[in-house]
């Protein structure tokens, strides 16, 4: 749901991971991001674009998740303060509308926290320890043995998010599949324990365009190793950017037949690119030679000029008003905060903690 690793992991035979929905109207769907930072081109592909389009068909919680951001960034609180309204911005700049979509920051429903409290007594250690999400979370960040309680416990927490409004589907990257899995196990459990189906299990929805690699051809694009292209870029930003994307380090010579497997630039081209027949008369003459890199680079680059122009313009007008923008993260909260009161109430009463 929220930002995590790029890496692919394998998914348990009853996995219910799809990459269309399986019903109607009446899937509720949560997904949300980690205010570590602004909002960029591959939080658009992943995820952003389709949230516009899904807020039309579905009932959407968009989450901002400032608490969850804090287990890996707790010696920098103030980070992770300051981007709740960056990404709340970009948002809004992208086109989700908060009439659609409920927009939620994760630490002011204390709901949450207490469901996830419970919850912890229905996963082993054990479990948590093989699930390959957080396996590679783990080495990614070089923590070894030195893993923070409230991170290793992620899974837990993701389960009281998504329960806790009763989500069906939950748009997700295939790395993020074992989560889901973990979430229907314990919704499972406590289903058992309670005799009665008070928890509602969720497919995982996973996009037609998975994750975009950072600039640099690395596998993930990622805030931390400034390989990104922000949505709220200058113009001069992206210019800088596109001149850096990596390409075919083959292709020496025009002449040259180029390779578009690992070329960023045409990966980034099939992303954003609607004129679909001239883009693949592109990479035609790119295989069979005569095409320079810089004319690829200035397709891209103007591709993604026309795109983030209105982004931006949009994101401009919103940040000139904090203070709306503040009170409509307010307004949907408390909305969010009466669906997750009201299962937080179901979970306790199962669990014989409903005293008066």
């Amino acid at each position: 749901m929220s930002e995590q690793v790029a890496n692919p992991a394998e998914v348990t035979t009853e996995s219910s991971a799809s990459s269309q929905p399986s019903a109607n109207k009446h899937h509720l769907i949560l997904t949300g991001d980690r205010p570590t930072g602004p909002l960029h081109l591959g939080h658009f592909v992943g995820s952003l674009r389709n949230r516009v389009t899904y807020q039309d068909q579905y009932k959407q919680y968009i989450m901002i998740a400032d608490a969850q951001a804090l287990t890996d960034n707790m010696d920098d609180p103030a980070k992770v303060h300051n981007n709740v309204i960056e990404v709340a911005l970009d948002y809004l700049a992208v086109g989700i509308d908060p009439s659609k979509s409920t927009i939620f920051i994760q630490s002011q429903i204390p709901e949450l926290t207490e469901l996830t409290f419970y919850y912890m007594n229905l996963v082993t250690i054990s479990r948590l320890e093989r699930n390959p999400t957080i396996k590679q979370e783990i080495i990614l960040r070089n923590f070894e043995r030195d893993i923070p309680a409230g991170f290793f416990t992620y899974p837990v927490s993701q389960a009281a998010d998504i329960t806790a409004f009763k989500a069906t589907l939950v748009p997700v990257g295939d790395d993020q599949i074992p989560m889901i899995e973990q979430t229907n196990e314990i919704v499972r459990r406590f289903n058992r324990l309670a005799k009665k189906d008070i928890l509602v299990e969720c497919e995982a929805l996973v996009p037609e365009i998975g994750r975009l690699p950072g600039i640099d051809g690395k596998a993930k694009m990622s805030k931390s190793l400034g390989n990104v292209i922000n949505l709220g870029a200058t113009e001069a930003e992206i210019k800088q950017a596109v001149r850096n994307v990596y390409t075919d380090p083959l292709h020496l010579k025009v002449e040259d037949p180029g390779h578009l497997e690992g070329n960023v630039a045409f990966t980034y081209l099939d992303a954003f690119d609607t004129d679909k027949e001239a883009l693949q008369a592109m990479k035609d003459h790119y295989v069979r030679g005569g095409l320079g890199d810089s004319k690829v680079k200035a397709r891209l680059e103007a591709v993604l000029q026309d795109m983030l122009r209105p982004i931006r313009e949009r994101r401009q007008l919103y940040e000139k008003d904090r203070g709306h923008v503040l009170q409509l993260l307010k307004e949907g909260t408390y909305r969010a905060r009466e669906v997750a009161a009201k299962t937080n109430d179901e979970v306790k009463a199962a669990i014989g903690l409903k005293h008066f």
